[in-house]
């Protein structure tokens, strides 16, 4: 279930609330099941994969790729896997943890473990949307953000391309004003 946090602490976890508040910045939310196929969850319940396995997966999830390809566009599709024992991992995520925005849609579709995007809403206020497994969203291009993860340092997720140049980051001058980056 997404959490979305304010900074004065507040918290929504209703997704109509979610995503009420995150309209004027046309981030889509949605759920996606990852379905009962038992080796597929198999896959999904171990910390690291091999390229085989990440392509299990990928195969297994495919139907949403589909759709998105004929819809919307889609191009390409991969699985990150992001554990505490990845060399570098910190170094690896700190390039996220500052605001800023993409060239294209970042879509993710988280499949295990757990991820937080701050936005900064039109009134300058900050919140950050905890993601969490068979959650799906869409931060369209241009929309301030940040990414981190969180105390667990784990996720799997299948990250949608347009075209794989798109995502780079572009940092913008934004303070995170946000209390779990400013204290962490």
């Amino acid at each position: 279930m997404a959490i979305l946090r304010f900074e004065d602490g507040t918290t929504y976890t209703n997704l109509e609330d979610i995503s009420r508040t995150l309209a004027p910045l046309n981030v889509a939310l949605n759920y996606w099941t990852v379905g009962d196929n038992r080796e597929t969850r198999d896959l999904l319940d171990k910390a690291a994969l091999s390229d085989e396995e990440k392509e299990a997966v990928l195969q297994a999830l495919d139907g949403y790729f589909e759709e998105m390809k004929q819809k919307e566009g889609y191009q390409a599709r991969d699985l990150i896997v992001l554990h505490p024992n990845i060399p570098n991992l910190d170094a690896m995520l700190s390039k996220f943890e500052r605001c800023h925005t993409h060239a294209d849609d970042e879509v993710r579709y988280i499949v295990d473990g757990e991820g937080v995007f701050g936005f900064v809403l039109p009134d300058k206020t900050q919140v950050e949307l905890t993601i969490q497994p068979e959650e799906y969203i869409n931060v369209p291009a241009n929309t301030e953000h940040w990414f981190h993860l969180t105390e667990q340092k784990r996720i799997k997720a299948v990250r949608y391309f347009i075209t794989t140049e798109g995502w780079i980051p572009e940092y913008t001058e934004t303070m995170i004003r946000f209390p779990s980056l400013v204290m962490g």
